[in-house]
């Protein structure tokens, strides 16, 4: 589980009729976005959560568009790739001789 501060944090109640605790992520403390995270949740409070498998991490808009690795071909350029070549090839095979 990784966030970054300014996600939302949501725990779902744990008995019946609870309703979820709903917070904002202020500061991550673990390493690369790892747990705990200080949360200041809907109520005011403020606590340091060390998230279970009862908790979502909605992560905000924030953040960067993710690049594909150095050296990948996405789909977009995998495409495009294609088209080119087809083009060059079906160039080549209008502008050969006819066969007799």
């Amino acid at each position: 589980m990784q966030a970054a501060a300014g996600d939302r944090l949501r725990v779902r109640g744990h008995i019946v009729g609870q309703s979820e605790r709903i917070g904002e992520i202020v500061e991550v403390r673990g390493a690369g976005g790892e747990p705990p995270y200080l949360v200041r949740f809907d109520d005011g409070h403020t606590s340091l959560v060390f998230p279970g498998p009862d908790a979502v991490i909605e992560h905000s808009g924030k953040r960067g568009k993710k690049r594909p690795a150095e050296g990948r071909v996405t789909g977009a350029k995998r495409r495009a790739f294609m088209r080119g070549y087809l083009r060059d090839e079906l160039v080549r095979f209008a502008a050969r001789p006819a066969r007799s």
